[in-house]
């Protein structure tokens, strides 16, 4: 029987990762794209490939400490986000690169799991068309102020750069419609009741498909 797939979303500084990692501890394995994303892009020779024919060689940097040991290169993130930054068409080149990538990627994980239940996380679920890959969807909704505060704290970023960053994402307002649970998780919310009561809803839809 194939396993439920949940997708988790949520914009920047909603906490979609500490709910990801509350499903992580009750026993139900996600797949954090941001992190696999940029693991295959330092791995997968094809997307390699790509993204220096896109954004030159310069995309991936010298580095001694490098995990790829033919090349001793690491991506240039920095490089890349300038490569993409005010240029639409070149971020959805890239996109266009490694949504698919990851797409695949979670597949082949979820059948090495051999769980019932299943997690991604993203905070382009929507973005990226991953909807279609999972049974059910889960929004971790925050107040668009507490969020830039959050995440200007996190990443010691400022808030004008962090406005950036959410002008670049579908608002989590325009998701709610689409998706299948809501976990409120602003300040004064407990979000751990929600989540156990998330994983019976969860156990109860695998009982159904």
């Amino acid at each position: 029987m194939r396993p439920l797939k949940v997708g988790i979303t949520g914009g920047i500084g909603s906490g979609k990762s500490g709910v990801s990692e509350l499903l992580r501890i009750a026993g139900i394995p996600v797949y954090d794209c941001d992190s696999e994303a940029r693991r295959l892009m330092n791995t997968s020779p094809s997307l390699r490939e790509a993204l220096t024919t896109l954004a030159g060689e310069d995309v991936y940097a010298s580095d001694s400490q490098a995990s790829d040991a033919q090349t001793g290169k690491v991506l240039n993130r920095r490089y890349l986000a300038d490569f993409m930054f005010g240029h639409p068409e070149r971020v959805n080149a890239v996109n266009a690169l490694v949504h698919p990538a990851v797409r695949k990627d979670f597949s082949a994980w979820t059948e090495r799991q051999g769980a019932d239940i299943v997690g991604i996380e993203s905070a382009i679920l929507f973005e990226a068309g991953m909807r279609e890959d999972v049974d059910v969807t889960v929004l971790v909704f925050t107040p668009r102020d507490e969020r830039i505060q959050r995440a200007m704290a996190r990443d010691g970023a400022t808030e004008e750069s962090v406005r950036a960053r959410l002008s670049s994402q579908m608002p989590d307002v325009e998701k709610i419609p689409f998706v299948d649970f809501i976990i409120c998780n602003a300040e004064t919310d407990a979000i751990t009741p929600q989540v156990m009561e998330l994983i019976k809803e969860l156990q109860n839809y695998k009982l159904e498909i």
